[in-house]
């Protein structure tokens, strides 16, 4: 708005000697006086911790160098970390696979935000073959379907596959507690019924 921008990328101009005349000292002093503006505009910009540091540069090119400088380099730094926690990510047995698929959607959701776009194909694929170990055949017939999904539809095909690996789970905990019980029962019938003989022999 203020004409500045130009200051962060241009160099300070310099008197050549012989060349003092009013007109070029007067044109690095307007040079010097635009500069400055931008230069302050940039630092008011900034929380005072980091004024004070960067407070001490000369241009406002100098000060915009610095900042890019610095902050790239620390964007690069969480890009690469962001990028590392997606691949090293682990689906488990013991936890939800959907709740890990969230998860991982909120690392993907990061990854997008850092300006890395990742196609959806990918997403997808990446979520298969993060499955746990006890998804292997369901992980073998998601990757030979010929269909392509989408993210909404292989999360519908997992929540619909996790409620059955509940069900199935829950089922035979109740026929392994039924199995028991009637496996309890009749060694106490047994004891009972010798008990008893014991007695009418005595």
């Amino acid at each position: 708005m203020l004409n500045l921008a130009k200051f962060l990328f241009e160099d300070a101009p310099k008197l050549i000697e012989g060349e003092g005349d009013v007109e070029s000292v007067s044109s690095v002093e307007v040079w010097n006086h635009s500069d400055f503006l931008c230069q302050n505009y940039v630092l008011k910009g900034l929380v005072d911790s980091l004024n004070n540091v960067f407070c001490e540069k000369k241009t406002a090119k100098e000060l915009w160098e610095s900042l890019d400088r610095k902050y790239k380099t620390e964007d690069a730094g969480a890009k690469k970390f962001l990028v590392g926690h997606f691949l090293d990510f682990k689906m488990v047995d013991s936890k939800s696979v959907i709740n890990q698929v969230q998860e991982l959607q909120m690392i993907l959701h990061e990854i997008h935000g850092e300006g890395m776009t990742l196609s959806e194909s990918f997403q997808v694929t990446a979520i298969v073959e993060k499955l746990p170990p006890a998804w292997k055949d369901f992980k073998n017939y998601l990757k030979h379907k010929r269909k392509e999904m989408n993210i909404e539809e292989l999360i519908f095909r997992l929540r619909i596959e996790e409620d059955i690996k509940s069900s199935e789970r829950r089922l035979f905990y109740l026929v392994a507690t039924k199995t028991n019980v009637v496996e309890h029962g009749q060694s106490s019938k047994k004891r009972t019924f010798s008990t008893s003989n014991k007695k009418l022999n005595m």
